[in-house]
């Protein structure tokens, strides 16, 4: 497998697992055969051109856009097997990692990484408990007629999605302790990212989320790196069509909260303006 860094604004990044070397002899898992059922069945749905099965697909596209890109990107990484772990640690080799070096410096790439791997993995262990905690609740939904327990099904993929998720940054830590990634500076990235390159901020290698950093007095505020349409000129380069979907995701979550940190510092000023001036005398 080949890990990539792709930076989204100048402090938030999206971590991306490309798998390589599938082959169709391998044997799939219980669970990689009922995930691969129920995308067949949800693809199917979404050729409906009305009915409920419609109208699911179209509430449920909208909820699956807004799960956090940073769980879609640990989610990439597979769990991490024995024979994996067998594989990995005989020392067939180290597992790349690719990124635009014009904006993450080489020598915080691993700090980037461990970031990624650590600091939402408490977040998808409880999260899962609690979707495994509502199964039971939601189960007598099935006695409705016709249409399927969809409170049921969305909690038994809410909590799928948080294993793989959890499992991708456990794996992510693995490879990190035992010193198997390798980091590979990417012209391809260097390139694609030249015309929105801005400062690299140390707060994208701490996984921290600021509003603005004071450097000299200068009131520095995090950019938009990527854009909407930067998504499939990436993905077509690196032969990677399914990262389209993965970047114009993580561009738009990152867009809508930039925004509304923006709308809340003006809101704010605008508060502290008005409490500023003097009142008027009676």
């Amino acid at each position: 497998m080949r890990l990539f860094l792709l930076p989204i604004s100048t402090r938030r990044t999206l971590i991306y697992c490309q798998r390589l070397n599938i082959t169709t002899s391998e044997k799939q898992s219980w669970l990689d055969k009922g995930t691969t059922k129920a995308a067949n069945l949800w693809a199917g749905w979404e050729k409906k051109e009305s009915g409920w099965q419609k109208k699911v697909v179209d509430y449920g596209n909208q909820a699956l856009k807004r799960i956090p890109y940073e769980e879609w990107g640990l989610k990439s990484i597979p769990p991490l097997s024995k024979r994996k772990e067998s594989d990995e640690m005989s020392g067939k080799g180290k597992v790349e990692v690719s990124f635009p070096s014009t904006l993450i410096p080489q020598e915080r790439v691993m700090e980037v990484l461990r970031a990624l791997g650590t600091e939402r993995q408490s977040l998808h262990k409880s999260r899962m408990i609690y979707s495994f905690i509502g199964m039971p609740i939601s189960a007598p939904f099935a006695l409705v007629p016709i249409v399927p327990n969809l409170p049921f099904f969305y909690l038994v993929f809410r909590a799928w999605s948080h294993w793989r998720a959890f499992s991708g940054a456990k794996h992510l830590e693995f490879l990190l302790d035992n010193q198997l990634v390798k980091a590979a500076p990417s012209t391809i990235l260097d390139d694609l990212y030249s015309n929105g390159k801005q400062p690299f901020d140390p707060a994208l290698a701490k996984g921290q989320e600021r509003l603005s950093t004071a450097t000299d007095g200068i009131d520095v505020e995090e950019r938009m790196v990527l854009h909407k349409s930067n998504g499939k000129r990436i993905a077509e380069a690196l032969k990677i069509p399914e990262l389209d979907v993965e970047l114009d995701r993580a561009v738009w979550q990152v867009e809508k909260a930039l925004r509304e940190k923006h709308e809340l510092k003006e809101e704010q000023r605008g508060l502290k303006a008005a409490n500023s001036e003097p009142k008027e005398k009676k």
